[in-house]
């Protein structure tokens, strides 16, 4: 396991999507930790004070940017008619979300990801120890 730790971060703004209406810009933050060298985390201004996160993997961005992706809570994908965006769609049992981004923005991102972890090398990053002690917290000896 690596122990020189880094947390990359970056500020965007994707367009919600809204039916019958125009978008509403919202703020993200974009972070990468390389604690957690599989995933990304994207930090939505839900309002003033306010933060919706969503962590998902590095590797349904990257995919998601040259074809659609993902099946579960996240979905990434390419927008039809603008090879310059990219729609991002999150969901939860209280409804869905649809953004549009910059594809461009988004690759910079990943590519900075990659500056600090190659793909293939995460598990360099990772200990099983540290995460076997989180998940199983008790001495069961």
């Amino acid at each position: 396991m690596r122990n020189d730790h880094m947390t990359l971060r970056s500020m965007a703004v994707l367009d919600l999507l809204v039916p019958d209406a125009p978008s509403v810009p919202v703020e993200v933050e974009l972070r990468y930790d390389t604690r957690d060298p599989y995933a990304v985390t994207a930090a939505f201004r839900s309002g003033p004070s306010g933060w919706v996160e969503w962590c998902f993997a590095r590797d349904l961005l990257a995919d998601g940017l040259i074809a659609e992706a993902g099946s579960g809570d996240v979905r990434i994908r390419p927008a039809v008619d603008d090879i310059e965006l990219v729609v991002l769609v999150v969901s939860s049992p209280a409804g869905l979300a649809m953004f549009e981004a910059s594809a461009q923005e988004l690759a910079d991102f990943l590519d900075r990801t990659y500056d600090l972890v190659l793909p293939g090398t995460e598990n360099q990053w990772v200990s099983v120890d540290d995460a076997l002690t989180t998940l199983m917290p008790y001495d069961l000896g």
